[in-house]
């Protein structure tokens, strides 16, 4: 085994962090699928959530495979394996476009999901498919751009999340966050003989025990719901729904192009402290488990998370992938989500989600060239857009209404006129993934005086715009509400061509510091 080690003291806190990372998506999943598609508890829990379950562990063992091989072959003890999980906008799309809307027509929740499956195939097939092209883009594509857009990802979703559950109970997360920042962030932890992720649970469950935040029943009202339900094999007559589910598979691309990038980030991240892996194989890894979860009646693709160098960072080896993956397997199989958070509040462990949003954000700063830094926020513009896209849409959905111009709905001109530019969110949000990058390279391109690189970016800005790939709620070849999108990126590549002519008629270099 050389110096492998397959468990290290920072793998206990990186296995809670990441569980709870995981258990987050898990449960909005549960909850949509239930309480707004309005499918039956009991086909949910027995169908759907043990193959969920399924997905998750096989991500999370072959990415510890993988950081086992990395240690031998480097014969480091430090490597860390990528961290996995579900797709959160995954979750998201699938639920309100696909299941929702399907199972309204038909009340039919085999059906429904079975459309849902061969959805996530199509996510699969994109993954196999950029399996072989993911390093060709990461050469292109500027390190900070990468970086930067995985750190916008990271700072609303991760960090923005947490953090303002945090301050839905302070008494609980305070206490947690001081414990974060004085262990991980500071050079002097305090009782230092605990495990920090150990110490948080025990801290924190302890304060909201007895503070009264928990409570006895809701742990006897979980226990009810316990029960075996191993993954099963749903083959029989998927296939069959090829037809209906055609109009649905288009919306596949947009997120499956997406994850592909969420997936070169993340690769990217890690490479650059120091844990090289290689980008075909983590692809080839992601779209196998998400089809095999599919086959066992799982809808939503699995994903790189972010998050590698802060697990890293607290000491996390390959222990903690496999650790956290089959918590989530156990949880899955046995109906226990419930019971978990009836015992611990959510509170006490969330800020370790704040941290990981910090780490990932430092990052970037800290392997950018700084004259590349402006280009760090344009990237983060897009994911701010989509955070706040998708709170209003639930705020609204929550009151039983969404932007239109029905009798249940309130017009954009009117959220205009209150202030919130609602066509503008929609605009930046939708395609987030893709419009940060795309823009950051943008503005890299721009500042290092290298025209020919933001030219590229413009153009290819306008061809997804054309199809809606981005700036669009839905896909579509040349709509009205795309036109505008695709003119501006034209016009800009124009003129990004005539600072191309100046350059070399004026004979101006490329800017390198």
């Amino acid at each position: 085994m050389g110096n492998v080690v397959f468990w290290k003291k920072g793998d206990i806190a990186a296995s809670f962090g990441l569980f709870v990372n995981v258990l987050t998506d898990f449960l909005v999943m549960i909850s949509l699928l239930i309480g707004v598609v309005g499918m039956p508890t009991e086909f949910v829990f027995k169908r759907i959530v043990p193959g969920f379950g399924l997905a998750v562990l096989l991500s999370g063992v072959i990415f510890a495979y993988f950081a086992y091989k990395l240690a031998k072959k480097t014969g480091r003890a430090d490597v860390t394996a990528l961290p996995s999980g579900s797709s959160s906008p995954g979750i998201f799309l699938i639920v309100f476009v696909i299941m929702l809307p399907l199972y309204h027509q038909t009340q039919d929740a085999v059906f429904t999901t079975s459309v849902a499956v061969l959805w996530g195939f199509i996510e699969a097939a994109i993954l196999f498919l950029g399996a072989f092209i993911g390093d060709t883009i990461r050469k292109l594509v500027p390190k900070t751009v990468l970086l930067a857009s995985l750190a916008g990802l990271a700072f609303v979703f991760l960090g923005m999340n947490p953090m303002l559950q945090s301050f839905e109970m302070p008494v609980v997360a305070f206490v947690a966050i001081i414990v974060i920042f004085m262990n991980w962030l500071s050079r002097h932890p305090i009782f230092k003989k605990i495990p920090t992720g150990a110490l948080l649970i025990l801290i924190g469950t302890s304060i909201a025990w007895i503070a009264g935040y928990q409570n006895p029943a809701d742990v006897t009202e979980a226990l009810k719901s316990f029960g075996f339900n191993p993954p099963k094999l749903h083959l029989n007559g998927l296939f069959d729904h090829i037809e209906a589910a055609l109009p649905y598979l288009l919306t596949a691309i947009p997120l499956g192009l997406s994850n592909f990038i969420f997936n070169l980030e993340n690769v990217e991240a890690a490479a650059v402290v120091g844990d090289e892996y290689n980008t075909r194989d983590v692809m080839l890894a992601n779209g196998f488990s998400t089809a095999i979860g599919g086959i066992f009646g799982n809808p939503f693709p699995v994903t790189v998370y972010v998050g590698h160098a802060g697990w890293k960072e607290v000491g996390a080896g390959l222990g903690y992938s496999i650790a956290s993956s089959l918590a989530i397997f156990l949880l899955s199989i046995f109906s226990l989500m419930g019971l978990l958070l009836a015992v611990v509040p959510i509170a006490a462990i969330v800020p370790m989600l704040v941290f990981i949003a910090i780490v990932t954000g430092h990052q970037v700063v800290k392997e950018s060239p700084k004259f590349e830094a402006p280009a760090i926020f344009v990237c983060f513009f897009p994911w701010v857009a989509n955070w706040a896209l998708v709170a209003v849409n639930n705020a609204l959905s929550a009151t039983g209404m969404s932007v239109g111009e029905g009798a249940d709905q309130v017009s954009s001109l009117a959220l205009h006129n209150a202030g919130l530019f609602y066509d503008g969110l929609v605009a930046l949000g939708n395609g987030a993934p893709i419009t940060s990058v795309l823009w950051g390279s943008i503005a890299v391109f721009t500042i290092r005086n290298t025209p020919i690189g933001a030219i590229v970016a413009a153009v290819l800005g306008a061809v997804l715009s054309f199809v809606g790939a981005i700036h669009t709620s839905t896909i579509g070849i040349a709509q009205d509400t795309a036109m505008p999108f695709v003119i501006g990126y034209l016009l800009m590549a124009v003129l990004l061509a005539y600072k191309l002519y100046v350059n070399k008629k004026e004979n101006i270099g490329p800017v390198t510091e």
